[in-house]
């Protein structure tokens, strides 16, 4: 699965941002301005940031509404898009800085930061619609996880997430089981 750089780093943001979400651990991992400025340092956003607890409080509030996407299919996911470029006055435009080349800004620079996280996550959503790779959005096949994850594999045959060993640990686990049928 093919996408254009920024629709690929704005889905990698959402994934990312989605897994601060307390999972089968607990483990709330976006609770403080300095939870945010370590986010922000992987996922970086141009225009206004001020990390603090005000700003923290609009970016978790963005995410419960992100991880509906994983739980809808391609036609569910429609509305929930439509919403947040809605709720976001998305105004969609061309802009070229840094080290990216011509990518869409839909929000102003000085729109909040949840705004526009939500907002480019809205459009890459749509991308990910229109290119009929809905069902690449996907959740942990591990049975203790709840991460999510986008499938970029060319034969789009992945299962688990990145956030651990998901993948190692459940075929350890299917390891054990099948020595233990063969001992039985």
């Amino acid at each position: 699965m093919v996408f254009i750089h920024d629709t690929r780093r704005t889905l990698m943001m959402v994934v990312d941002l989605v897994n601060t979400l307390p999972g089968f651990d607990g483990e709330d991992t976006l609770q403080t301005p300095d939870d945010l400025a370590r986010f922000l340092v992987t996922n970086p956003y141009t225009g206004v940031v001020r990390t603090d607890d005000e700003e923290v409080a609009a970016v978790r509030a963005v995410r419960s509404r992100l991880r509906e996407l994983w739980q809808v299919d391609r036609e569910g996911a429609v509305p929930l898009v439509n919403e947040m470029l809605a709720d976001g006055e998305a105004l969609p435009r061309l802009v070229i800085h840094d080290e990216y080349d011509w990518h869409i800004h839909a929000t102003s620079d000085d729109s909040p930061l949840a705004t526009r996280m939500m907002v480019e996550a809205a459009m890459a959503f749509i991308d990910v619609i229109r290119s009929d790779e809905y069902d690449r959005v996907r959740t942990c096949a591990a049975d203790d996880c709840e991460s999510v994850y986008i499938d970029y594999s060319k034969n789009g045959s992945k299962r688990y997430c990145d956030t651990g060993n998901c993948g190692n640990r459940m075929n350890v686990i299917a390891y054990r089981a099948r020595k233990a049928r063969e001992r039985a």
